[in-house]
């Protein structure tokens, strides 16, 4: 269990990017939802012992993280947002070169190497250089060179960013096998990853937890105020500054638009079934109105 107790950050300039987060998070995969800035990666990054809370307590297990950052690393796996490559070097020499620096032994690294390239699908590209791989491909050795010290604790703070929709639905398919034997914390503001891949997902927004649960039990906080409507193009502008527009899509007969709102919005709207992107849109939503 990683246990997060009142977490805060402050950072020298006075900007409070975590405010009180607690947090238990279980064996299985994480979703940590919010919007770019929300405080994510500060949050993961406190957690990865690259930072270090203003107040509060972290604990994983029986391991103290702020007292113990040692003893975490040693079981800690962490591909960060901004995650680079030697591009000079081949797949196996970029994961030996990882491998030295995390203190794994030269015997041992080659054969964790090998089930490695085998887990993340690159055993036929081992040999390439890394400079030339596809974002997919270079996010794949990010997981690996994670996996080096056979974590109980895998941080991914956006790894499918950036990515095409072939390599993301294949970097969540991964990350899903991963979670069965550990902690994984998947870091992101695509609901959609979240969605394929999640037991369990908080949000937060400007630094506050807005919620942690289940996803059905977040999809329930939008039971019965998702509403379908068909308006006319030159509609749209002003519907969308008196609404909280979802989606939008342009029809033969019209603007099909997916609100969320509390009560229908129009005599012409019909309900539709919520999804985990209508709940995170409401619930930030709230939370931005609450936090101002």
């Amino acid at each position: 269990m990683l246990e997060l107790e009142d977490v805060s950050h402050v950072y020298s300039n006075g900007t409070r990017a975590l405010d009180h987060v607690t947090l238990s998070i279980p064996r299985g995969m994480f979703g940590l939802l919010g919007p770019n800035g929300a405080g994510k990666s500060t949050l993961m990054r406190n957690v990865a012992t690259l930072q270090t809370p203003t107040e509060g307590r972290i604990r994983f297990g029986d391991i103290d993280v702020i007292a113990q950052p040692e003893k975490l690393r040693r079981t800690l796996g962490y591909l960060p947002q901004d995650f680079g490559v030697y591009r000079h070097l081949n797949a196996v020499e970029f994961l030996e070169y990882m491998a030295a620096v995390k203190g794994v032994d030269a015997r041992s690294a080659r054969g964790r190497i090998d089930e490695l390239l085998q887990l993340v699908n690159l055993v036929d590209a081992a040999r390439r250089p890394v400079g030339g791989y596809s974002g997919g491909m270079k996010q794949r050795v990010g997981i690996a060179q994670a996996l080096l010290n056979d974590p109980q604790l895998l941080i991914v703070d956006e790894p499918t960013a950036g990515l095409d929709p072939e390599e993301r639905v294949r970097f969540r398919g991964l990350l899903t096998e991963l979670s069965g034997e550990r902690i994984v914390i998947l870091s992101t503001h695509i609901v959609s990853d979240v969605e394929a891949t999640a037991t369990s997902i908080a949000i937060i927004n400007k630094g506050y937890l807005v919620t942690y649960d289940l996803p059905e039990a977040i999809l329930q906080a939008v039971e019965g105020k998702v509403w379908t409507w068909i308006v006319a193009s030159s509609d749209l502008p002003a519907i969308k500054q008196q609404y909280l527009i979802s989606s939008t899509a342009r029809r033969s007969d019209g603007v099909h638009v997916r609100v969320v709102a509390d009560h229908r919005p129009n005599g012409g709207a019909e309900p539709v079934p919520a999804t985990l992107e209508d709940a995170y849109l409401y619930l930030t939503h709230q939370a931005q109105g609450h936090l101002g």
